[in-house]
């Protein structure tokens, strides 16, 4: 995965590389590193998500930035309290003090200690110090991160525009959020190839392969908002809380 020594170089070239590939992914438990993963990310991105509004407000007027999460809100679906969740995330880290903003660093950097764990995990590479290696690896994620922020809010007027205008302008609208959705997550996952995981991956390499796994995230993500607009009480197997539901 990190390492391009990690898979044999077959000389039957893309066939034979497949191949080597599934052979080493089947060595490993895929479910169990991705649960461990997200375990990382429920603990990080609270705190990445108030650091990089705090951020934001640095870069942008705040009326603008209001303005923008307005219509998120509003293109959210109302199945769930997705809106207020964003709005409340927004109101508290427009109110983060700069004391509390450089707390939030340590916890918002585990996801890269578990993204390392995960890739060393998979490479089969030994790795030295990956928690802290892991956290360095990230930090520079956090300085671009109001940018990529601001990409993504940066169309939610048109999308807000968009809806409910009939379904080709629903369809531009799944399609415009897919491609910047698209971009915005190859610019932080070629850097998780490339800086946090462990070993040699090239840039060249790494940016394939953040180009071409945020297309599938991308995709899953916009299937998972419009699977959140079916009629469907999410939070009838937690009490009523549909939060809990579709977050699970």
């Amino acid at each position: 995965m990190a390492e391009v020594g990690a898979l044999p170089q077959a000389e039957g070239g893309w066939r034979d590389t497949a191949v080597a590939t599934r052979g080493l992914l089947r060595r490993h438990d895929l479910f169990l590193l991705g649960a461990g993963v997200t375990f990382y990310a429920a603990i990080a991105l609270p705190p990445l998500a108030f650091l990089t509004v705090r951020l934001l407000l640095l870069l942008a007027d705040d009326g603008l930035v209001t303005s923008l999460v307005d219509d998120l809100t509003a293109v959210l679906p109302s199945a769930t309290d997705g809106a207020a969740v964003a709005d409340a995330t927004f109101t508290v880290g427009s109110r983060l003090s700069w004391w509390a903003a450089l707390a939030c660093v340590l916890p918002a950097t585990l996801y890269g200690e578990g993204l390392r764990r995960a890739y060393a995990r998979l490479a089969e590479t030994p790795d030295d110090a990956p928690g802290l290696r892991g956290r360095l690896a990230v930090v520079p994620l956090l300085l671009v991160a109001p940018l990529l922020l601001l990409a993504v809010l940066g169309i939610t007027p048109v999308l807000n525009r968009l809806a409910g205008e009939g379904l080709a302008a629903e369809a531009l609208g799944v399609w415009l959020a897919l491609t910047v959705n698209w971009l915005v997550l190859a610019v932080p996952l070629a850097w998780s190839f490339h800086i946090v995981a462990p070993g040699t991956m090239p840039w060249r390499a790494s940016v394939v392969g953040g180009v071409a796994t945020a297309a599938f995230i991308s995709g899953f993500l916009q299937g998972f908002v419009v699977f959140l607009r079916l009629p469907i009480d999410f939070g009838a197997p937690f009490a009523g809380a549909s939060l809990v539901g579709a977050t699970i």
